[in-house]
C-alpha cells in the first residue's frame, strides 16, 4: 500500500499534464486542427504514397510524384516491425498538437525524478520546458519531427543519469527504450544535438571520475550505455539503414560537381553559405529573455500609434496604402533572414537559472555551463566563424545540418534544469543564508540591472538595422527613423515587462528566504509566474486564431483551374511548376512532378534544376517526360503552357557518348539531343564496348503500369537498341526485368536510367524492391524480441528482489 501511495502524487501531476496540453490548444476539443505550413507541405509530398496505401494496403517504398521520383524513407514512410512507433503513438495518445506539449512536460517531470528533484519543484522544471516559447513555436509551424526528438531529450537524460547512479539495471532500460523512442522521432539533427550533450556530458564526468578514483565506475557505466544506445538504434534499423542509404544521393550527401579542388567539406555535405543562412546573432543572444529586444512582427502589431504609420500619413500616404504598407514591414532586425518569433526562455526561467548555476557545485554544475555555452555559441554560425568552421571542416557529421541557430535547443533543455535546481538550491537550508542571499543579490542585480539598463537607455545601446537596410537607412531616413522608433518602443515594452517579472520572482524568494512566506506557497507563485511568463509570449505566436476546422484545411488541396485542365490529360506525364517556385509541393499532391518540398531532396534533381531547368534547357525538360509547364501570366495569374517535345516515358537512343566523370556529364547536356544521345560515365564503357545501337523508326517503347514501386513497358526493338527512361537512376532497390529476366540498370544523362534491349518484342519491368528494408526489418524484429525479454527479466529480478515491481531502489530511497 505504501507503494501505492508514493506513485499517487506522480498520477496526479501527469494528470495535471494532460489538462494543461489541453487547455493550451483548446481548439483541439471541437475536432478542430492546428494549421501547420510545414504539414502542408508534407501532405503534398506524401500524398501518393497515401493513396497507393489505401487502394493496395500494401506499403511503397518510391514516391514517383516528387522530384521526379525520390525514395519515401524520409517522408512518412511505415516499416515493418516498428514497434517504437506503436509504442510513440500509445505515449501520444492525445489529439495533435496536445500530444507533443504533453511530452514536453512528462519526459522532463521523469528526468527531474531522476534527478532526485522533489516532485512539486520537478513540475516547475516542466512547465519551463514544456512552455518555452521556441518549444512551442516549432509546433505552431508544423516541425513536427523536431519538436517530437527534443520532447524526448530528457527522457534519453533520465536513463544515461541512473546508470551514473549505479542503478544499472533499470538505467540500462530506460536508456535503451527512450533511444529507440528519440531515433523513431526521425529528426537526426536534434539527436546529433544531442549527442553533443552527452559528449561533453561524458568528457565532465571523466574528469570528476579520475578525480574521484572512480574509473572502473565511469567505464562500466559507459559500457552499459553503450550496448543501451546499440539496442536504441538496433530497434530502429530500417530507418536507419535506409537514411543512410538515401542520403549519400540527397543534397546532405556527395557533392558530384564539386572541383577538384574543394575541401573535403565541400564535396561532401551542404555548403557553408546553406549551413549558416540561419545563423543566430551574437546581440541577438539577449533576446532569451527580453523576447523583443531584436524586434518581432510587424508595424501594424502597434496599430495607428505605429511612428512608420503615422510617418507615411503624415508623407500624404492614403490610409489604405499605410495599411497595406504596415502589414508588410517587419520589425525584426537581427542577423537571420527572419524568425517567426524568438527563442525566448522566460526572464522567471533563466533568472532561476543563473541562480542555480551561482548555487549547485559538482559535476553537475559544469556540465551544463558547458553544454550551455556550446549550444550559444555554436548556434552564432556565421558570427562566430572559426569556431563554426571548425565543427564543419573537423566534426563527423556536423556538415549535414543546416540552419545552425537550431542547436539552441540543448539551451532550452539546460536552462529548465538548472533553473529547477536553482530552486531547489534556494530552498535547501543546508546552504547558508549568506551564501544563498549573496548568490541571489548576484542573480537579481544581473538581470534587473540589464533590464533596467535596456528599459532607460537602450534607445542608444544600438543601432536597430538591420544588415539589409543600409540602403533603406541611406535613401529614405525618415521612414528608417520611424521604423527605428517602433523598434526602440517595443523593445523597451518587453524589457519593463522582463524588469517587473524579476521583482516579482525575486519578491517571492525575498520573502522565502526571509521565512515570511512558506515554500509551497512560494511554489505555487513561482509557478505562476513561470506559466504566466512564458504562455503570454507563447500565445503571441500559437494561438487558438490558428487553428481551423478539417473542412477549411482541405480546401488547401483543392484543384485550381490549371490543375484540372492538365488533369484532363490521363497519359504518362510529369509537370514543372515554375510559378510556385522550385520548393512546393502543390503540384506532388495531384501529379508526378520536377518540383517537392523537403529538407532531404535529392541532389541531382537540385542540380538539374539550377543548372538546367532554370536556365530554359529545354532538352532537360524533356528528358524529364515535363510535358505541362505552370507559369504565371503578365496578371500574375496561373497558365499552363504544353510542352508538345516532351520525349515521353522511354524513348530509343542513336549514339551513347561516353565522357570522364558527372561534371562532364552534367555539362554535355548542354549540347546533346537527348532523344538521339544518351551520355554516360566512362565507369560503364567496358560493360557497354561493342555494343552497336541500331535505330529503327519501327522500334517502339509504351508505358502499360505505372505504380509508383512498379513501372511496366511494352517494347518492340527491330534491332538490339539502348532504351533510356524518364525515371531517375537510383542504384539501391531498382531492378529491372526484360522477360522475367534481371538486367543491369545503366545511369545516363547524370540522373536517368537506360537498359540494352535485345530485338524483338518483349515486356520491361522495373520493380523497386529495397534490401534495405528486408535486413532492417529483420534486425528491427530481433532486438525488439530481445529487449522485450530484458524488460521482462528485469522486472522478474526487481519483484523476485523486493516483492513489488513499485518498489524503489535504496539510493531513491
Amino acid at each position: 500500500m505504501s507503494h501505492i501511495k508514493r506513485i499517487v502524487p506522480h498520477i496526479l501531476v501527469i494528470l495535471g499534464f494532460i489538462i494543461a496540453s489541453l487547455a493550451y490548444f483548446t481548439p483541439v476539443l471541437s475536432g478542430k486542427m492546428l494549421y501547420q505550413n510545414d504539414i502542408k507541405l508534407y501532405e503534398g509530398m506524401a500524398k501518393q504514397q497515401k493513396d497507393h496505401r489505401a487502394s493496395t494496403g500494401e506499403e511503397t517504398y518510391w514516391n514517383n510524384s516528387a522530384f521526379g521520383g525520390m525514395p519515401t524513407y524520409q517522408i512518412g514512410a511505415r516499416f515493418p516491425h516498428d514497434y517504437m512507433d506503436k509504442l510513440d503513438r500509445l505515449i501520444r495518445f492525445l489529439p495533435r498538437p496536445a500530444d507533443y506539449l504533453f511530452l514536453y512536460l512528462t519526459c522532463f517531470y521523469i528526468l527531474m525524478l531522476v534527478m532526485r528533484v522533489p516532485w512539486k519543484i520537478a513540475i516547475l522544471g516542466a512547465l519551463a520546458f514544456g512552455f518555452s516559447a521556441y518549444l512551442i513555436i516549432i509546433i505552431g509551424v508544423g516541425h513536427n519531427s523536431k519538436a517530437h526528438a527534443i520532447a524526448y531529450f530528457p527522457l534519453v537524460l533520465s536513463g544515461i543519469l541512473l546508470v551514473f547512479q549505479k542503478r544499472y539495471i533499470v538505467g540500462f532500460l530506460l536508456t535503451a527504450i527512450a533511444m529507440g523512442l528519440e531515433i523513431q522521432a526521425n529528426h537526426y539533427q536534434m539527436t546529433y544535438y544531442l549527442g553533443l550533450l552527452t559528449l561533453v556530458m561524458g568528457i565532465v564526468y571523466f574528469i570528476d571520475a579520475f578525480k574521484k578514483k572512480e574509473i572502473p565506475h565511469f567505464f562500466k557505466s559507459v559500457g552499459i550505455l553503450v550496448v543501451a544506445v546499440a539496442f536504441g538504434l538496433a530497434t530502429n534499423a530500417t530507418t536507419l539503414l535506409s537514411t543512410s542509404e538515401y542520403v549519400d544521393t540527397s543534397i546532405r550527401g556527395k557533392n558530384l560537381l564539386a572541383d577538384a579542388g574543394a575541401t573535403s567539406s565541400e564535396k561532401n555535405g551542404l555548403d557553408y553559405e546553406y549551413i549558416t543562412e540561419y545563423s543566430y546573432g551574437v546581440l541577438e543572444s539577449l533576446n532569451l529573455f527580453v523576447p523583443k529586444l531584436m524586434g518581432l512582427g510587424r508595424a501594424s502589431d502597434l496599430g495607428e500609434e505605429s511612428a512608420f504609420y503615422q510617418q507615411l500619413l503624415a508623407m500624404g500616404q492614403p490610409r489604405e496604402q499605410a495599411d497595406y504598407y504596415a502589414n508588410v514591414t517587419g520589425l525584426y532586425w537581427g542577423a537571420q533572414p527572419f524568425v517567426e518569433a524568438p527563442p525566448y526562455l522566460g526572464i522567471t526561467v533563466v533568472f532561476l537559472a543563473l541562480l542555480g548555476l551561482l548555487l549547485i557545485k559538482g559535476r553537475l554544475r559544469w556540465w551544463l555551463l558547458a553544454g550551455m555555452i556550446l549550444s550559444l555559441t555554436l548556434s552564432w554560425g556565421k558570427n562566430l566563424e572559426f569556431l563554426t568552421r571548425f565543427f564543419i571542416d573537423y566534426v563527423p557529421l556536423y556538415n549535414k545540418f543546416r540552419a545552425v541557430s537550431s542547436i539552441q535547443v540543448i539551451l532550452e533543455l539546460l536552462i529548465p534544469i538548472a533553473a529547477v535546481l536553482g530552486i531547489h538550491s534556494f530552498f535547501n537550508d543546508k546552504i547558508s543564508f549568506e551564501e544563498r542571499k549573496k548568490k541571489f543579490l548576484i542573480t537579481i542585480g544581473t538581470f534587473g540591472g540589464l533590464c533596467l539598463i535596456f528599459w532607460l537607455f537602450g534607445g542608444s545601446l544600438f543601432s536597430f538595422k538591420s544588415p539589409s537596410e543600409l540602403q533603406l537607412a541611406i535613401e529614405q531616413p525618415t521612414i528608417f527613423d520611424a521604423i527605428k522608433e517602433d523598434r526602440i518602443t517595443i523593445m523597451k515594452s518587453d524589457s519593463l515587462r522582463s524588469l517587473l517579472f524579476i521583482i516579482l520572482i525575486g519578491g517571492v524568494l525575498w520573502f522565502t528566504l526571509k521565512k515570511k512566506v512558506s515554500e509551497n506557497i512560494a511554489l505555487i507563485g513561482v509557478g505562476l509566474l513561470i506559466l504566466i511568463d512564458l504562455v503570454a509570449v507563447d500565445k503571441r505566436s500559437v494561438n487558438d486564431e490558428g487553428f481551423i476546422s478539417k473542412r477549411e484545411y482541405k480546401n488547401y488541396f483543392q484543384a485550381t483551374a490549371v490543375d484540372k485542365e492538365i488533369l484532363k490529360d490521363k497519359s504518362y506525364y510529369r509537370v514543372l511548376d515554375q510559378a510556385r517556385g522550385f520548393n512546393n509541393s502543390h503540384t506532388n499532391y495531384f501529379f508526378n512532378s520536377i518540383n517537392g518540398y523537403t529538407a532531404v531532396r535529392p541532389r541531382k534533381m537540385e542540380d538539374l534544376y539550377f543548372g538546367h531547368i532554370a536556365k530554359g534547357n529545354l532538352e532537360v525538360i524533356n528528358m524529364l517526360n515535363v510535358k505541362y509547364v505552370i507559369q504565371q501570366n503578365k496578371d500574375r495569374k496561373l497558365e499552363v503552357q504544353q510542352n508538345p517535345s516532351a520525349n515521353g516515358a522511354a524513348w530509343f537512343v542513336e549514339k551513347l557518348q561516353f565522357v570522364n566523370g558527372y561534371k562532364e556529364e552534367f555539362e554535355s547536356l548542354n549540347t546533346i539531343d537527348t532523344k538521339k544521345t544518351a551520355v554516360i560515365r566512362k565507369d560503364f564503357q567496358k560493360d557497354l564496348e561493342g555494343y552497336k545501337l541500331l535505330k529503327d523508326s519501327v522500334s517502339t517503347a509504351a508505358i502499360s503500369k505505372t505504380l509508383p514501386d512498379h513501372l511496366a513497358y511494352n517494347v518492340y526493338a527491330a534491332n538490339p537498341g539502348f532504351l533510356v527512361f524518364s525515371e531517375t537512376y537510383y542504384k539501391d532497390g531498382w531492378n529491372a526485368y526484360i522477360d522475367g529476366e534481371i538486367q543491369t540498370i545503366y545511369p545516363v544523362n547524370y540522373m536517368l536510367r537506360g537498359l540494352k534491349v535485345p530485338a524483338g518484342k518483349h515486356n520491361i519491368e522495373f520493380k523497386f524492391e529495397p534490401k534495405v528494408v528486408q535486413t532492417g526489418s529483420a534486425i528491427t524484429l530481433t532486438s525488439s524480441i530481445i529487449l522485450l525479454i530484458l524488460i521482462i527479466g528485469a522486472l522478474f529480478f526487481q519483484y523476485k528482489k523486493t516483492g513489488s515491481l513499485l518498489s524503489l531502489s535504496q539510493v531513491d530511497k
